[in-house]
C-alpha cells in the first residue's frame, strides 16, 4: 500500500480499538476538547515512528509539511506532543488489545531476551540528573557494550508479536530479570545462554509451569532433550529479529527524554508501532515481520 492508503488504515484500526479502551482509562476530567482527537494523534505517532520520525520534532515537522490536508486542525507542536504524552495510558491498552485480539498473548512459546537502552553517552554519565535515581551502569555482552541507562525486557511470540516488554534495571544479570520477563506466562519459553541455569529452570517450571530453554555451552553437557533445543533455535533467533526493528527502524537505543515519565511514554509509542505493523501483516495475510515491504514509497 503507499503512504496515504497506509495512515488511513491505522486511522481506522486505532479508532477501532480505542473506542475499546477509553471508557477504562479517563485522560482528562474537565477543560476544553483538544484540537485533534485522541485517535489522530496516536495515528500520528504510530506511522511517524514507521517512517523513522523517532523524534517528537521530526515526527511533528513531517505531517505538518506533507499531512496537513488529514490532520488540519493540527496545533502548535508544544500542544500536540504534551497530548501525546498524556496518551500513554491508553497507547499501552491498545497495544495489549492488539496482541489479545490477534491471538498471540495465549500462543505456548515465547521467545524472550533483553536489549539494551543508553540514555547518555558513558562519559556524561556522571552528570547525568534526568534518571541519577533510575539508570544504572550495564553491560550488554552480545554487542561488548558498556553503557548507563536501563535494559528493556522483550517477551514474543512465535510470530514476533511482542507480548510483554518491561523496563528493567541494567546492572542486573538478564539471569536476574527472568522472573520478571515471564510473569503470568506457563509456556514454553526459548532464551539465548545469557539465561542458562539448572537450577531456575527447575524452579519455574514446578512453580508456574514455565519451561525454560537454553542452547548449551560447549563446555557443558548434552542436554536431556537436544531434540526440543534444536526446534526452538528457529524461534529463539526471532527475537534478534524484533530487536533490530526496534534499535534501526524505531531508534530504541536513541530515545532521549528528560525524566523516566516522558522515556517511558516513548518506548511504549515505539512498542505500540511495531506491534500495528506486525498486526496488519497478519491481516493482510503477509510474513509478519516483514516490516519494509508493508508500504511501498
Amino acid at each position: 500500500m503507499d503512504r496515504d492508503t497506509f495512515i488511513i488504515t491505522v486511522y481506522c484500526l486505532v479508532v477501532e480499538h480505542y473506542g475499546a479502551v477509553a471508557t477504562t482509562y479517563k485522560v482528562r476530567h474537565g477543560g476544553f476538547a483538544p484540537a485533534l482527537t485522541d485517535a489522530e494523534v496516536i495515528t500520528m505517532e504510530i506511522c511517524g515512528e514507521y517512517f523513522k520520525h523517532s523524534c517528537d520534532k521530526d515526527l511533528y515537522d513531517y505531517f505538518a509539511a506533507h499531512y496537513r490536508h488529514f490532520f488540519p486542525r493540527l496545533p502548535e507542536r508544544s500542544l500536540f506532543v504534551r497530548q501525546a504524552a498524556n496518551l500513554w495510558r491508553l497507547k499501552a491498552a491498545i497495544q495489549q488489545r492488539l496482541v489479545d485480539v490477534s491471538g498471540q498473548s495465549a500462543d505456548a512459546v515465547q521467545s524472550v531476551d533483553t536489549l539494551p537502552l543508553p540514555v547518555c553517552t558513558y562519559t556524561r554519565a556522571m552528570r547525568d540528573r534526568c534518571f541519577a535515581t533510575a539508570a544504572s551502569y550495564g553491560y550488554c555482552a552480545a554487542k561488548k557494550l558498556h553503557y548507563y541507562g536501563f535494559k528493556l525486557g522483550l517477551r514474543i511470540s512465535r510470530l514476533g508479536m511482542i507480548t510483554h516488554y518491561p523496563l528493567l534495571e541494567a546492572r542486573p544479570h538478564d539471569l536476574q530479570h527472568l522472573g520478571t520477563l515471564i510473569a503470568g506466562f506457563d509456556g514454553l519459553v526459548p532464551a539465548d545462554k545469557g539465561f542458562i541455569d539448572e537450577y531456575q529452570q527447575q524452579l519455574w517450571q514446578l512453580r508456574q509451569g514455565t519451561q525454560v530453554v537454553t542452547p548449551v555451552r560447549s563446555n557443558m553437557r548434552r542436554p536431556p532433550q537436544p531434540q526440543l533445543v534444536k526446534r526452538t533455535t528457529r524461534w529463539r533467533k526471532l527475537i534478534e529479529t524484533v530487536n533490530s526493528h526496534l534499535t534501526e527502524r524505531f531508534g530504541i537505543a536513541r530515545t532521549r527524554a528528560h525524566d523516566l515519565w516522558h522515556y517511558q511514554h516513548r518506548l511504549i509509542r515505539k512498542v505500540l508501532a511495531h506491534t500495528v505493523m506486525v498486526f496488519l501483516n497478519l491481516q493482510l495475510n503477509r510474513q509478519p515481520l516483514d516490516l519494509d515491504g508493508l508500504v511501498v514509497n
